[in-house]
């Protein structure tokens, strides 16, 4: 980005600011139709609404051309690695012949540009009329402690499976939305071929194209994943903590396991006995090595394991056994036990 670039886009970044500080509070900001993100200011006050520990779906209005026009969808995700916070999928739509409006936008991977130009390409995604009018997108919020129960449960699902799961939920809710799909184009996760063979045995109707780095080559992927890394950058901000912690969002770092503030508020906020609060992923190799570090030693008394006993005789009594030569054994009866009778097969 050059540096004229830069300065326009600061520009316009301070104008979103100051729209947020002189109009109505954010938590005064009327969230009609059961919550609807009408712009990037409305995104904070309904994530802030939300239950945290569980996952949230949010769809945009689909515009008229997108039921009657082919369209195409693109899938991404934001916060696959870190140890903190959500992960968070996203789906954008459009109709095929509208790439000039993608190309307004100024759709890029959403990890080469700035927070600043990531914010106004949302809220010009839900504010200016040449994108909604044939643009529309839809993200799943998936909890860390989803993520965490997921790959601890006794039948465990693996992250690559949460993920593949949610974006195929993702692209389900925009065809029961009334999505006219053509074409489908997804950033991978693991192998592009079994991810794409998986994808079309559920969606055999769609031209489906899986690739990596997806939301460098296609606008539309690189639609969706702004759509997500705004709607996981909104999450932290307003991450409220129902352990009682008071912390700013800049206090926990990127979340990624590699940075050294993100290792320390591991370190720091450990409760010895129940661990991390709800933030942290706590099936994250970093997270279980900093509480085997800290955390007191837990130990969980076992139910009784003795075998009940039974009052009469048991059932299998009653089956014919063998020895090992197959030589039947069968007990003698109690009543010719008792008289010292035998059988007598010869005399």
């Amino acid at each position: 980005m050059s540096d004229q670039e830069d300065l326009v886009v600061k520009k316009e970044y301070k104008s979103i600011e100051n729209i947020d500080e002189n109009d109505e509070d954010p938590d005064d900001v009327d969230l009609k139709d059961g919550g609807k993100i009408d712009s990037l200011k409305a995104l904070g006050p309904f994530i802030a609404s939300k239950e945290n520990s569980r996952n949230t779906v949010y769809l945009s209005d689909v515009p008229d051309i997108c039921k009657d026009k082919p369209c195409m969808l693109g899938v991404d995700e934001a916060g696959r690695g870190p140890v903190l916070g959500p992960m968070v999928y996203g789906i954008s739509y459009c109709p095929l012949e509208s790439n000039k409006a993608l190309e307004d936008l100024g759709c890029a991977d959403s990890k080469q540009l700035t927070e600043g130009k990531r914010d106004i390409i949302f809220n010009d995604i839900n504010t200016k009329e040449y994108a909604t009018s044939c643009v529309g997108w839809a993200v799943e919020i998936i909890s860390p402690n989803t993520i965490s129960t997921s790959m601890y449960r006794r039948s465990k699902c693996s992250l690559n499976e949460v993920s593949m799961d949610s974006a195929m939920g993702l692209i389900q809710q925009a065809i029961d939305a009334g999505v006219n799909i053509a074409e489908v184009y997804v950033d991978t996760v693991g192998p592009p071929e079994k991810y794409q063979e998986k994808l079309l045995k559920r969606f055999p109707n769609f031209k489906i194209t899986v690739a990596k780095k997806a939301d460098s080559t296609y606008p539309i992927v690189s639609a969706a994943s702004i759509c997500a890394k705004v709607t996981r950058d909104h999450a932290l901000k307003v991450w409220s903590f129902p352990e009682g912690l008071v912390i700013k969002d800049n206090e926990f770092g990127s979340g990624y396991p590699g940075d050294p503030v993100t290792r320390r508020f591991l370190t720091e906020y450990i409760d010895l006995v129940f661990g991390f609060p709800r933030l942290v992923r706590f099936s994250w190799s970093t997270a279980e090595n900093a509480l085997a570090d800290k955390a007191y030693d837990m130990e969980f008394d076992e139910p009784d394991s003795e075998k009940p006993k039974y009052a009469g005789t048991k059932l299998t009594k009653f089956f014919k056994g063998t020895t090992k030569s197959g030589e039947e054994i069968r007990e003698e009866c109690r009543f010719f036990k008792q008289r010292h009778l035998e059988n007598v097969m010869e005399f």
